[in-house]
């Protein structure tokens, strides 16, 4: 461990949550500057002492921990823009099914404790193919979640609006017949939306929120489980889209046909592990992958959120668009 508790640790958060930080404007550059006392406050508030930061994330600082008694959790701490309220509910509901475990939380200053766990799937990258029959087996843990909330604003309308709003603040930066199949799809979603039918889903189960469970246990009999939930009610083909709205590395340097015949593979798999319908499944993807690449363009991070538009221009050839 770096420091001793109580005193402030030094703090360096990762180049995309500081990016994330600042486009928050002055809320995001003031979490930024209390975050090394913010640190030593939940270290004094629940006996804790905190070591060194973990990679990843985009929205928050992550830190491994260990509490007085010896035991290693992580600490968490968000940007004040973050569903957090959304988050905790979902882990303390879940009580490790399909998730980490939650050990405390503060909901006024964005901090939560939780278990410690192994790497990301993402980083010990098995075969596309076996991650995407790990996540769909994770994922039917993580459906089991109580509801808890009324449904909130219908995902897929938000999401056009979002795709809408963001081409033309951001100067056009992919395709209009993109931008129009997106909308398509976000219509069909909304008009296909049915309360009784969603469950609570994780809204970003990709590998890198799949960490290792360091052992077995109930909840993770999947040998993953999941961290960082929006934990908003929608139907199972939403959280199934966005693992397919991933493998961009994988459609590098191929041609339409063939980029949208490896990705359909994947959504056949997909449809073929959870019993959902595979073409809700292709449309939310479709609609993830554009609305994801001009969200993160927004806050400035174009290395991450140009390969995503980019595979969407292949994925938008005929004929495997619709």
């Amino acid at each position: 461990m770096d420091h001793r508790p109580g005193e402030p640790a030094a703090v360096a958060a990762n180049a995309l949550v500081r990016q994330k930080a600042h486009s928050l404007g002055p809320a995001g550059q003031e979490w930024l500057a209390e975050l090394p006392a913010r640190i030593g406050e939940m270290e004094r508030r629940w006996s804790i002492t905190v070591g060194q930061p973990l990679p990843g994330g985009t929205s928050s600082y992550v830190a491994r921990a260990r509490t007085r008694d010896g035991r290693d959790a992580v600490l968490k701490l968000s940007l004040p823009a973050a569903d957090f309220a959304g988050q905790v509910r979902t882990l303390r509901l879940a009580r490790g099914r399909g998730y980490a475990q939650l050990f405390a939380y503060d909901l006024g200053r964005h901090a939560m404790l939780q278990e410690a766990l192994g790497p990301s799937m993402e980083r010990l990258r098995p075969a596309p193919r076996q991650q995407i029959e790990t996540l769909c087996a994770m994922l039917r843990r993580a459906w089991s979640v109580p509801r808890a909330v009324d449904p909130g604003p219908e995902k897929a309308s938000v999401l056009g609006e979002t795709v809408g709003r963001l081409w033309e603040s951001l100067g056009r930066p992919c395709s209009e017949r993109v931008v129009s199949l997106a909308m398509v799809f976000a219509g069909r979603r909304a008009a296909a939306f049915d309360p009784d039918r969603c469950v609570v889903v994780h809204g970003d189960p990709h590998p890198g929120n799949a960490l290792r469970a360091p052992t077995p246990r109930e909840g993770a009999e999947a040998g993953f489980v999941f961290v960082d939930p929006d934990g908003f009610l929608a139907e199972r083909a939403y959280d199934l889209g966005v693992v397919l709205r991933d493998w961009c590395a994988e459609l590098k340097g191929r041609d339409g046909a063939a980029a949208g015949g490896l990705v359909r593979s994947y959504c056949a798999l997909l449809a073929d592990r959870t019993g959902v319908d595979e073409e809700a499944i292709w449309e939310w993807g479709f609609l993830e992958r554009v609305s994801t690449g001009l969200y993160v363009l927004d806050f400035g991070a174009e290395e991450l959120g140009r390969p995503f538009l980019d595979t969407a221009e292949l994925l938008a050839c005929r004929p495997y668009a619709q």
